[in-house]
């Protein structure tokens, strides 16, 4: 099962993440947060509140209850690179 296992705020709504599988690099979540319009991901249009994340059950979780999966997050950090 792949999970995240550390995360890093790099800046700019991008996280640097490690996976349980080796595999790290970085995610840009700018289009993620600003495309979606539920409730949710408005309120992490506020860098401040973005930054208010851990990693918890398997991958990241913001303060606000959000959680992405884990796969995605490795789809954007392979795209990237």
């Amino acid at each position: 099962m792949l999970s995240v296992t550390n995360a890093t705020y790099l800046g700019n709504y991008t996280l640097e993440l490690a996976f349980n599988d080796g595999t790290v690099g970085s995610a840009n979540l700018h289009d993620a947060i600003f495309n979606d319009h539920r409730a949710i991901f408005l309120e992490l249009r506020d860098e401040n509140e973005f930054q208010k994340f851990h990693v918890a059950h398997y991958t990241v979780v913001w303060e606000n209850g959000l959680d992405l999966a884990p796969e995605f997050l490795l789809e954007l950090v392979t795209k990237s690179s």
